[in-house]
């Protein structure tokens, strides 16, 4: 039996694959625990993470990627360290991203966003997915076999931002190749890997081009959107700060879409049932996709600064402590969810779950990761028939085994292996 008292969360490989019972550990000692570790605080309750999400000015963002790893370089002393964390935030790793931000500057830099997903947009966009969907479906569907998320939810989701963010369309296969996502092995030359290798740096340069043009010279598309965009007060952005905000949606958009397409289609896979259901009944997709959402949360940690002596759900947290906010474990909190190991299409409150956070951080891109799930459910079902697990790569049914990525920040599958019957073929 594991002694969870003594887990370490950020390097112990045993939570990789099945982190849930230590979840359950640490809730049932308290909602908020402190831990051995690095001085964390660790939220595994919904209530409690639900009021540290929506309460910006007692708890500062800049350390939500880094976690207990963020460095200063004076101690965090006193009862209120929030001078301390507003002039050394910009030495922490990826201060100039908005997800690290805290208000007014946060504020500032999500309108960007917020421009580009609207309602109208994402709507125009859900035509591109149902296309897209087919295209990627066309690449391996004759086989009845592939790895799912290599051969279709990667290269779906960053082609649905790159649509999001008006990339043009013949420059798809450009940005496919940058990120090493190429139609099948071999098909990336040299120029490819490399980008692949620094995809971040790549997009910095390619979209400052973009912006840097569309200012020249508008076009009336959706860059031009994006370049011209200016905060709420009507100044205009530098072109970095455009760069970055672009950057960050495909680095974040695809990241965690990849991770709920896997998941969803592993469930669909481990329950045949649910294929049929979902056939019968499409109206009924939107709530599989919540459900796993919130069984399967792609952000496994997110972090918290506590910039003052503060008090949540009866417990004390000192100025300076990292809080963290355990969205798998607030997702299966029982005193809210049914059951919660369970996985239900009928949940009836399956959309409450924190899988996008909740308040001013709240991923933007939620709307859009919700669509996409539902449109490739839509399409893979429609296109293939008797979906299963390959027991080659991932055992029979008495003896599942998965590999995940070896991360505290993400929870996501790190390969899923299906075969299915192409419609059409046994019919």
């Amino acid at each position: 039996m594991t002694d969870y008292d003594s887990v370490d969360f950020f390097a112990d490989a045993s939570l990789l694959e099945d982190p849930y019972p230590y979840f359950d550990h640490l809730r049932s000692k308290c909602p908020i625990l402190p831990t051995p570790y690095h001085g964390v605080v660790a939220v595994s309750g919904y209530e409690e993470a639900a009021e540290i999400y929506l309460n910006p000015d007692e708890f500062s963002s800049c350390n939500s990627v880094i976690g207990p790893f963020a460095a200063f370089p004076v101690p965090l002393e006193g009862d209120d360290v929030g001078d301390i964390i507003d002039t050394y935030r910009d030495q922490l790793p990826m201060y100039e991203h908005m997800v690290t931000m805290d208000q007014p500057m946060h504020t500032r830099e999500r309108s960007l966003v917020m421009r580009l997903l609207t309602p109208k947009r994402l709507r125009d966009n859900e035509a591109f997915m149902r296309r897209l969907a087919d295209q990627q479906i066309d690449e391996f569907v004759a086989r009845g076999e592939c790895e799912f998320i290599s051969a279709y939810s990667q290269p779906f989701a960053m082609l649905v931002v790159a649509d999001v963010l008006g990339i043009p369309e013949e420059d798809h296969r450009r940005f496919r190749e940058g990120f090493g996502l190429g139609a099948s092995p071999g098909a990336i030359g040299d120029e490819g890997e490399g980008m692949a290798a620094n995809a971040l740096g790549w997009l910095d340069d390619e979209f400052a081009a973009y912006i840097e043009d569309r200012r020249r010279e508008p076009r009336g598309d959706v860059l031009t959107d994006l370049a011209l965009a200016t905060y709420p007060d009507g100044s205009t952005p530098d072109v970095t700060s455009v760069v970055r905000t672009s950057t960050f949606l495909f680095a974040a958009g695809q990241e965690t879409t990849a991770r709920l397409l896997a998941v969803a289609l592993k469930y669909l896979s481990e329950y045949p049932d649910l294929q049929d259901e979902l056939r019968a009944h499409n109206e009924r997709i939107p709530g599989f996709i919540e459900e796993a959402l919130r069984i399967e949360s792609p952000v496994k940690a997110d972090f918290r600064l506590a910039r003052r002596n503060t008090t949540v759900a009866g417990v004390d947290i000192a100025a300076g402590t990292p809080v963290m906010l355990l969205n798998g474990a607030a997702n299966r909190d029982p005193r809210l969810f049914e059951c919660p190991d369970e996985f239900r299409i009928d949940r009836p409150n399956a959309k409450v779950h924190l899988a996008f956070g909740r308040g001013p951080h709240a991923c933007p891109g939620g709307p859009l990761a919700r669509v996409e799930g539902r449109v490739s459910v839509e399409r893979i079902l429609e296109r293939m028939r008797d979906i299963r697990l390959s027991e080659e790569h991932h055992g029979p049914p008495s003896d599942r085994h998965f590999d995940y990525e070896p991360t505290w920040v993400l929870r996501g599958l790190h390969k899923l292996h299906i075969e299915f019957t192409p419609a059409g073929a046994s019919e």
